[in-house]
């Protein structure tokens, strides 16, 4: 709706919305969740908060008209099974343990499930000698990832569904999970099909329950018709409108945007199923423990408020049991899922206020980190103004500590007791050149960074970004952080998949084994004269898997390489956007042997001496 048709809406409309805000139920404590009681409340409540919000821009505080009671102030990790082969087998790379997450590539230390662009290929991979595809699922629409549980796969993917809106035909998105029966391997039946409204958040397995997380909007605008929309679940081809009994909101709101519906599914049941919605801002990202669902969202509605803050809302989880239960708010954004953690009744959470600048003076930013009661999400402990000018580009908690890397020029590694809840402390910090996207905790003493080599700009208060770096920082000594190791692999445009999405990685802490795909760039100093500049691109020269050497004593050295590329040459070098369907983006070992995953291929090698022993192509 544009400003001008909000400042010349009727003013009776606006008089019949403000008043329906009189008559709706506010019992309850607003640091928890309540439920609606009828559709109509859900669509006052909805109506009076988004058009308030609009009006007050022109209008300016709205109790001078009336004070509405709204405007308050405020078992498993899958795959058990692998028969009796016995081998030891690596899983995806998580943040929980006991909590899954869907990725693109599962095994279950005998088969490999992936998807190669939009089909899902079985491949009996072990013994490694016999490797060869036994079944594919076609799908119908964009994958997303793959849960395994022992004779269950669970497929997430989106889809669209046609409909007609005045009899123009429209689409809209909606996030779908497929359950097969794979008791018979080679011929997996599809047994049950659930589907929500929306774009997909996340989603985590625990056990044998699946839960999905998705948002979808609350508002339709169609010919300057408002319609407050409610949320569905599809189960098969049967459609269910949530009931508002089953919708919950916080008084905190201060424009209801979204729902983020929750929905539970047991793999095994026909019947198992689930679901709640919460009517809140965008969901922008997501943490679970094995108790529960932390969902965060900026509440930033205008783009100029700048320092914003993030709401959180608390979803317990049991099985099929969901409540909404709790919500709380801290300053700040979030970066992702590891900025946040749950610890002994604690959620602690790091965020970034501010922007930052190439000009020191001209930066606003801060870095805080927040401890709050996990049952009420209170805020009980904080630790703010951090690195000033900065912004956090990693973090990880790790039980009474909390380790953050922000970035502007160096490295700061920062080392952050987070034992007292009441008084988080720095304990001590690092400053290197480069900094870290990706913090992967080695043990209890030792932590990998995986980033990028900065070289500082000669103007400006900043550093130009140069090849892959991988770190291993000492942190048995909290006040004294040192980095015991670090690698650097290629130039300015080396890039890997790890450095944004984690289920990339594969680390074995007893095989001494690090393996990240990467793209190398390089830059070839013969063919230029006098100094490169830092901001200087380099050319692909390889892409697939790097193999590691990783440990305190020896720090980290190159074991070798795996690509499935035939030639070097096959290599597109021109640009800066590589894509390629024989472009490595995961590893996994089975035994001892390595797996490499591009789209095209499936290659097999020893990890005694990275010998190839098998491949099976994926045409």
């Amino acid at each position: 709706m544009s400003r001008m048709f909000t400042a010349f809406m009727p003013l009776t409309l606006i008089a019949s919305i403000l008043l329906a805000t009189l008559v709706v139920n506010l019992s309850g404590n607003n640091s928890g969740l309540r439920s609606f009681t009828s559709y109509g409340e859900l669509e006052n409540f909805v109506k009076s908060r988004v058009i308030g919000k609009y009006l007050k821009e022109f209008f300016g505080d709205l109790n001078y008209w009336v004070e509405s009671p709204y405007l308050s102030p405020r078992l498993s990790l899958g795959a058990d099974a692998i028969g009796t082969l016995e081998a030891e087998y690596s899983t995806t790379n998580i943040q929980v343990s006991g909590v899954d997450e869907a990725d693109i590539v599962k095994t279950d230390g005998r088969y490999i499930y992936m998807f190669s662009g939009r089909n899902i290929f079985i491949i009996e991979a072990y013994p490694p000698e016999k490797m060869n595809k036994v079944s594919e699922i076609k799908i119908k629409g964009n994958p997303i990832g793959l849960f395994v549980n022992n004779d269950r796969l669970a497929v997430l993917k989106y889809d669209s569904i046609a409909f007609k809106e005045e009899d123009y035909p429209c689409y809209r998105w909606v996030t779908v999970l497929e359950i097969y029966d794979i008791s018979n391997i080679n011929n997996p039946v599809l047994k049950k099909r659930v589907s929500t409204d929306g774009s997909y958040l996340s989603s985590r397995m625990i056990g044998r329950y699946v839960y999905i997380v998705a948002t979808s909007p609350v508002i339709r605008i169609f010919d300057d018709d408002w319609k407050v929309l409610t949320p569905q679940v599809m189960v098969g081809d049967n459609v269910v409108n949530i009931p508002p009994n089953k919708i919950f909101y916080s008084d905190t709101i201060e424009v209801p945007e979204s729902y983020t519906t929750i929905i539970a599914v047991d793999l095994y049941s026909e019947e198992g199923l689930e679901y709640k919605s919460v009517l809140t801002g965008y969901a922008s990202c997501m943490y679970v423990s094995l108790d529960n669902i932390y969902v965060t969202m900026p509440k930033q509605f205008w783009v100029w408020e700048i320092e914003g803050s993030t709401e959180i809302h608390r979803i317990r989880i049991n099985g099929l049991d969901i409540k909404c239960e709790a919500s709380g708010e801290v300053p700040g954004r979030v970066l992702n899922q590891f900025s946040m953690d749950e610890y002994e009744g604690y959620f602690r959470i790091a965020t970034t206020t501010g922007h930052v600048a190439r000009i020191l003076s001209e930066a606003t930013s801060a870095n805080h980190v927040y401890i709050l009661d996990s049952e009420t999400l209170r805020v009980v402990g904080r630790l703010e103004d951090l690195a000033p000018g900065e912004q956090i580009y990693s973090a990880r908690f790790m039980g009474s500590r909390c380790y953050l890397v922000t970035f502007k020029k160096v490295d700061p590694l920062f080392t952050i007791d987070v034992s007292n809840p009441a008084e988080p402390r720095v304990l001590g910090k690092l400053k290197i050149p480069g900094y870290s996207n990706y913090l992967h905790p080695y043990d209890s003493d030792y932590l990998i960074g995986i980033g990028k080599e900065t070289v500082e700009a000669e103007e400006g208060d900043f550093a130009w970004y140069q090849g892959l770096k991988i770190s291993l920082f000492d942190v048995s000594n909290v006040t004294s952080p040192r980095e015991v190791g670090k690698i650097i692999i290629g130039d300015r445009g080396t890039d890997s998949p790890v450095l944004s999405d984690h289920h990339a990685l594969l680390f074995d802490k007893k095989r001494n084994l690090l393996v990240i795909p990467i793209l190398e760039a390089k830059i070839f100093r013969e063919k230029y004269s006098g100094d490169i500049p830092p901001y200087t691109y380099g050319e692909y020269v390889f892409q697939g898997a790097y193999i590691f050497n990783i440990s305190p004593t020896e720090g980290i050295s190159l074991r070798g390489r795996i690509t499935h590329f035939e030639n070097i040459e096959d290599l597109d070098k021109s640009g800066y956007y590589f894509n390629s369907k024989y472009q490595v983006i995961r590893g996994l070992y089975i035994g001892d042997v390595l797996y490499t995953l591009s789209s095209r291929m499936v290659k097999a090698n020893s990890l005694t001496d990275l010998s190839e022993i098998s491949s099976v192509r994926l045409d």
